[in-house]
């Protein structure tokens, strides 16, 4: 029998019986459809993930100050004002793979523009900073060297206070207060968004490092020349383990640590941090399609039970083009196109649902989604093989029966 000559066949026997068929197919569409939906939420989230890893910079490694002890209580990551800017000067001529490092301090304080103000974080920085961070201007310049070793009072923004000081216009040339010191705004950075913390990246103001110990957030009396962490961005992404050491012992080095001491100090690559989230992203993509993958085996119970049926019904159909010439291939593939027509047609529709309910999610629940063609032909493929694999017992119980005994079936 002809390829297409079973198609027809199978498409006719198919419309007897409209809506067993419809009812049949549904548990193929429903399958396909949450496959299709949840392996899209799931790469959704990994692209966000990947996403974050770029907003923050590439081949980042941020070094942070030590914990503090004090009568056997420690107070938190940062408490100990451990680094300074001359570490942050060391790691940068003395580790080879590190392209800058840039040190910082940070705090928060009231920004004014005529009657309107802000609460932000202000960041004191040296060129460096968007540098490391790999952040573009909007308009503007950036800080220079001239800034930083002059203390002068310039601030660059971020794209959140901007529009909140100024809205729409161009902040450029234009005074601002900070704790009533004026600033003039030299520069506006270029959107980020969220962190993976859910901090909003774009809500700061960028001002010299040295003017911020100075007229701003005040020095610490003990070490005026600490600062807050230290941002290093590494060449290239194969040489973040061997920088992370350098720079771990160049520290222990400099702040004379001895051997089976603690380091003072805490080292952290963003990008290992993102990698498992990225992975634990994965898995659950993963797991989210094989929950929603037991709907498609369910229909495909669902073909074989319409299909055993079907044979029932047809026995003598079956006798009779057994005894006209059809042979035991003609009939199991006739049924066998049976099946896996009724799982194409329920892909096809399962497919169109899948991506409707992706970007329903997306729009609504306001999550990341990501309908990908290798995604769409998993599923497809997978409800085709389910038609055949359900589909062939009946397909070959029909090719077998004996034709006198079908003759005779009632």
């Amino acid at each position: 029998m002809k390829a297409w000559a079973a198609v027809r066949m199978a498409l006719a026997s198919l419309r007897v019986n409209k809506l067993r068929t419809a009812l049949t197919m549904l548990g193929i569409v429903i399958g396909v459809a949450a496959v299709i939906a949840m392996v899209s939420v799931g790469a959704g989230a990994q692209g966000r993930i990947a996403e974050q890893i770029r907003s923050m910079g590439s081949n980042l490694i941020v070094v942070f100050p030590g914990a503090q002890t004090s009568g056997g209580i420690r107070w938190g990551l940062g408490s100990q004002q451990t680094l300074t800017e001359e570490d942050a000067r060391a790691i940068a001529l003395e580790v080879p793979a590190v392209d800058v490092a840039a040190p910082s301090v940070r705090g928060s304080a009231q920004t004014v523009f005529g009657n309107l103000n802000w609460s932000t974080v202000i960041q004191g920085v040296t060129p460096d900073y968007v540098e490391a961070r790999e952040w573009g201007m909007v308009s503007g310049r950036m800080l220079g060297s001239q800034d930083v070793d002059g203390a002068a009072k310039v601030a660059v923004l971020g794209d959140t206070v901007w529009h909140s000081l100024f809205g729409d216009s161009d902040p450029i040339g234009e005074t601002i207060r900070i704790k009533k010191v004026p600033f003039t705004v030299v520069g506006v950075l270029e959107p980020k968004g969220q962190s993976a913390f859910g901090q909003d990246q774009d809500d700061l103001v960028l001002i010299p490092l040295s003017t911020a110990k100075k007229k701003v957030l005040g020095t610490n009396r003990s070490n005026p020349r600490s600062v807050g962490t230290i941002s290093v961005r590494v060449r290239e992404s194969g040489l973040m383990g061997e920088a992370e050491e350098q720079i771990r012992a160049i520290l222990r080095q400099r702040h004379r640590l001895q051997a089976g001491q603690d380091d003072d100090f805490q080292v952290r690559i963003l990008a290992e941090m993102f990698a498992a989230q990225e992975e634990s992203a994965r898995i659950m993509t993963m797991l989210l399609a094989a929950i929603a993958s037991v709907s498609l085996l369910v229909g495909g119970i669902g073909i074989m039970n319409i299909m055993l049926v079907s044979v029932t019904e047809r026995t003598r159909e079956i006798g009779l083009r057994m005894a006209v010439g059809a042979r035991g291939r003609d009939i199991l593939a006739q049924f066998l196109v049976e099946a896996v027509t009724l799982s194409a047609v329920g892909g096809v529709m399962g497919v169109a649902i899948g991506v409707m309910t992706s970007v329903v999610i997306a729009n609504l629940a306001e999550w990341s989604t990501d309908v990908s063609v290798q995604a769409v032909a998993l599923a497809f493929a997978f409800a085709g093989a389910v038609g055949v694999f359900f589909g062939f017992y009946p397909a070959q119980k029909a090719s077998r029966l004996d034709p006198i005994e079908a003759l005779r079936y009632e």
